[in-house]
């Protein structure tokens, strides 16, 4: 798969998807598998459009928007699913100012040579957003590309989006966003040095810092899983401030790696959230604390050792 970081000259026909794809839920998917599926039915290349930042950031700071996804994940994802090349553009004040009608002749058509472009049921283009998917296919007639409009995923009467996912990991229900994902939410950082104090009670664990502006789930405890180097690591992580140590700490995210004690600090770590425990507590000791720790990786490992052997 082949990245672009600006608008070429000149490009080979394709067939484009447009969209953010933050998450890659099963509406992405759906998506992405369309643009791969009219692309060999054509014989041209399938290729992604996406912005970085994501545009709200730039539209609407005040939003402070919170990602589900790198873009160093969605740039895996684009490429197992059979994405030739993606156009990684930067999106600016100058570019949110280019009208429907010049996004769609000058851009999808001029720029990047669409033959097709696939879209989902709520994707919005051009200034202000005021390009529609029924827009789209209007100017798709005029300026000779095909436009095909992927609709909503359903799933139990509600309709798969990033926003369901966002809301539903901000309350901890982890089951609801891994329907809508159709996998494991994940949370992706660097391990860095916290108190080491998991090691003087027997769960030393691995402090995740993630990227400043993706989303971090409630607050407590939850079955987790790695890769490492080719395997699977089984675990459990506390995202929350130590409320038994202190009166007052920074939300930390640490996770405690069931058979696993290697120094992974400085390491980049994406952890697979299977399930959620319960919530963050104040313990009256250090050996109710123990004691609670020590069921929570036993539910841990029961939750983990149930999962098949391979997760997309």
């Amino acid at each position: 798969m082949r990245i672009s970081h600006e608008l070429p000259g000149s490009a080979e026909p394709c067939v484009l998807a447009l969209g953010n794809f933050d998450g890659i839920h099963l509406g992405h998917r759906q998506l992405l598998a369309t643009c791969r599926a009219e692309a060999e039915r054509l014989g041209i290349q399938a290729a992604v459009l996406v912005f970085d930042p994501h545009p709200l950031k730039i539209l609407l700071p005040e939003r402070k928007i919170k990602l589900l996804t790198t873009i160093e994940e969605r740039l895996k994802v684009f490429s197992a699913m059979g994405i030739d090349r993606v156009y990684l553009l930067p999106f600016t004040r100058q570019f949110a100012e280019i009208s429907p009608a010049g996004f769609a002749s000058d851009i999808i058509r001029g720029r990047l040579q669409a033959a097709q472009v696939v879209v989902g049921f709520n994707y919005t283009f051009g200034a202000a957003g005021k390009g529609q998917p029924h827009d789209l296919a209007r100017f798709g007639q005029e300026y000779g590309f095909g436009v095909r409009i992927v609709p909503a995923q359903i799933i139990e009467g509600r309709v798969v989006s990033s926003t369901g996912i966002r809301k539903a990991l901000l309350s901890g229900d982890v089951a609801w966003a891994k329907k809508l994902l159709g996998r494991a939410p994940c949370l992706c950082g660097v391990v860095v040095e916290g108190e080491r104090r998991g090691r003087t009670i027997g769960y030393p664990t691995a402090n995740l810092q993630p990227p400043a502006d993706l989303l971090i789930p409630k607050r407590g405890v939850y079955a987790v899983w790695a890769e490492l180097d080719g395997k699977r690591l089984h675990g459990m992580m506390n995202i929350g401030m130590k409320p038994t140590f202190h009166e007052a700490y920074r939300q930390t995210i640490e996770i405690h790696f069931l058979s696993f004690q290697e120094d992974l600090y400085g390491r980049e770590l994406t952890v697979h959230l299977e399930e959620r425990l319960r919530d963050e507590r104040k313990f009256g000791s250090l050996g109710e604390l123990t004691e609670q720790l020590a069921r929570d990786a036993e539910q841990a490992s029961r939750i983990l050792q149930a999962l098949p052997p391979t997760d997309e």
